[in-house]
């Protein structure tokens, strides 16, 4: 286990202590489900399985070939001066075959087939991980987005009390029509936004069922990320000695150059034992000269020897191949080179965006309180003339943006910070305690397929693990979840609106 699991412990304490609803999901509860339902899991599981068989099929070449050949023949016309010729014959041969030296071809297919098989295991944790974030953040976009609705759900509300309060204050003469136009333009932009954010909502959600394989039902907050590092240089350090990408990476150059050895060996000779024999039975076919003189009705032989295998000219293929094996390790190592500046930006840029999200939500935070104190001291001014309609409506408008800017950074910190996690190879089913079953651990089938030289193993069905989501509802935009107190309530809004000081009539 390479770091102290997060969603285990304290965290879900945290997250158990407190009373849910029946439908509630937990953040553990959604990476468990993807973990075992997941179609892109389970297809690059399938295909570390299928890199396990190239370990067989190279060993392949270092055992003996044995072979069995057998035929009948039935001559339906006789050759008119082969006077011995058979009517009838049935032949059957048994070859062996066992290679002695190839060059080095053998030794280092099966040493690359090897290194393939750690590098396929390193790209499913980078396949796990890559999963846990984009589920992480599908779970943080719909808390996100739920919020964004009811706050603009809640925006609409004030701004329609509003309108309808200015139209009677129109009536009465105590506003101009401008008030009540603007007021009306307000209402009907708050309802477009309201109207996008359900759509993003339903799009959240939709990705979430993409993702886990089930609707999110009343999400609960996440438990904190452990183990974040103090600086960007930490999570370089440590993202370059365990991502999984950047490792699947090297272990593929480091395949690479097997593969040239293996193309140099076709030049090399080969040295190759065998053994055969042969029987050959003529049904008493067999003719003869002589009435006296019968030959035997069947033959067999049998031979043991030793092949030895010079290439001198092969129309310049050996040297083709070895130039294709040296350009492809060279591509291999490039991208060794490529996957390190990715994993060093990836680590570098989540840490920042991970950093800069707690700066915006700390910011955030003393924005909506302000903005609170700032639209009820707004409106109690114009209940006395001091303010205009338009300047209450500014005051709502920026209140809703600091509110939703605050609801965004709590995502966008969550998301990095686990992104940052994930960069770091500080993600996967083990770090993250989803021990509720054993984990799938990839050594077991190599292991299990290494040794087998049995041509009629039995190859059992793989079975399909994961599940189709055609039988989910389409998703609504409902809010499952209260919003938090600094984002909901704390502002009086039933002062009157007035015309504000000075302001024409018309």
């Amino acid at each position: 286990m390479r770091s102290l699991p997060f969603l285990t412990g304290t965290a879900i304490l945290a997250l158990g202590m407190a009373p849910a609803l029946a439908s509630a999901e937990t953040l553990r509860e959604a990476l468990l489900e993807a973990y075992k339902t997941n179609p892109t899991l389970a297809a690059q599981r399938a295909n570390v399985r299928a890199i396990d068989e190239n370990v067989p099929i190279a060993r392949s070449s270092a055992l003996p070939g044995v072979q069995l050949q057998s035929s009948y023949t039935e001559a339906v016309v006789l050759p008119v001066t082969a006077f011995t010729a058979p009517a009838r014959t049935s032949q059957t041969q048994a070859n062996l075959t066992y290679s002695l030296y190839a060059g080095g071809a053998t030794k280092n297919g099966i040493a690359a087939a090897d290194v393939r098989v750690q590098g396929g295991q390193a790209a499913l944790r980078g396949t796990e991980a890559d999963l846990f974030t984009a589920v992480v953040g599908a779970y943080m976009d719909v808390i996100r987005d739920e919020a964004i609705v009811a706050l603009n759900r809640q925006n609409v509300r004030v701004l329609e009390v509003n309108l309808r309060a200015s139209r009677d204050r129109f009536q009465v003469g105590d506003l101009t029509r401008t008030d009540v136009a603007q007021s009306d333009a307000r209402s009907a932009i708050a309802r477009g936004q309201l109207q996008t954010a359900e759509a993003r909502l339903i799009s959240s959600r939709e990705s979430f069922i993409r993702l886990v394989g089930s609707a999110p039902g009343v999400l609960d907050t996440p438990p904190p990320l452990p183990n974040l590092p103090t600086d960007p240089d930490t999570a370089v350090t440590i993202a370059l000695d365990d991502n999984p990408n950047l490792l699947a990476a090297q272990k593929n150059g480091e395949a690479s150059g097997f593969d040239v050895k293996v193309a140099r060996a076709a030049r090399l000779p080969r040295v190759d034992a065998f053994a055969g024999g042969s029987y050959t039975n003529y049904f008493g076919s067999l003719g003869s000269f002589s009435p006296t003189n019968v030959p035997p009705q069947y033959d067999r032989a049998a031979q043991l020897g030793l092949r030895f295998t010079l290439p001198l000219y092969q129309g310049g293929a050996p040297a083709a191949r070895i130039r294709q094996a040296q350009e492809r390790r060279a591509q291999a190592l490039e991208q060794v080179t490529e996957a390190e500046r990715q994993v060093i930006a990836q680590a570098r840029s989540a840490y920042a965006v991970w950093q800069s999200s707690l700066q915006v939500i700390a910011s955030s935070e003393i924005a909506v309180n302000a903005n609170k104190l700032s639209l009820e001291g707004v409106r109690a001014e114009n209940s006395v003339g001091n303010r205009t309609i338009l300047d209450i409506l500014n005051a709502e408008q920026e209140l809703l943006n600091s509110q939703v800017t605050l609801v965004t950074a709590r995502r966008d910190a969550y998301v990095a910070g686990f992104a940052l996690l994930a960069a770091m190879g500080k993600a996967e089913a083990r770090d993250l305690g989803l021990e509720a079953g054993p984990l799938y651990d990839p050594t077991v089938n190599a292991k299990h397929v290494r040794n087998n030289i049995w041509d009629f193993a039995p190859a059992p069905t793989v079975p399909i693990t994961s599940t189709r989501t055609n039988a989910t509802r389409p998703q609504g935009a409902q809010v499952t979840r209260p919003l938090d107190p600094i984002l909901d309530g704390g502002v009086d809004r039933s002062a009157p609106i007035t015309a504000g000081e000075g302001a024409p009539n018309r």
